[in-house]
């Protein structure tokens, strides 16, 4: 990984490191970029928040109509 991460690589990496599995070093550099990029802090914030909210959240909580509606959005979203 380079010295410094872009944005784009905070979005990509911020699951990893809000489950804290990032190695040592990715995380140093998500941190730095995070301490000086307003726009990162508030998405990390509010991914934690929506962790927070729905990290409770079980497979057999989802309807099954529901889970393939949001696997499609998903998989079409990547396209």
């Amino acid at each position: 990984m380079a010295e410094h991460i872009t944005c784009r690589e905070v979005v990509e990496l911020v699951t990893d490191y809000l489950e804290r599995a990032l190695p040592a070093d990715e995380t140093s550099q998500f941190e730095q970029h995070i301490d000086f990029c307003d726009a990162c802090i508030v998405y990390v914030e509010q991914m934690r928040t929506t962790v927070a909210a729905v990290g409770r959240v079980t497979v057999e909580d989802v309807p099954p109509e529901t889970r393939e509606r949001l696997l499609k959005a998903f998989r079409e979203w990547k396209r």
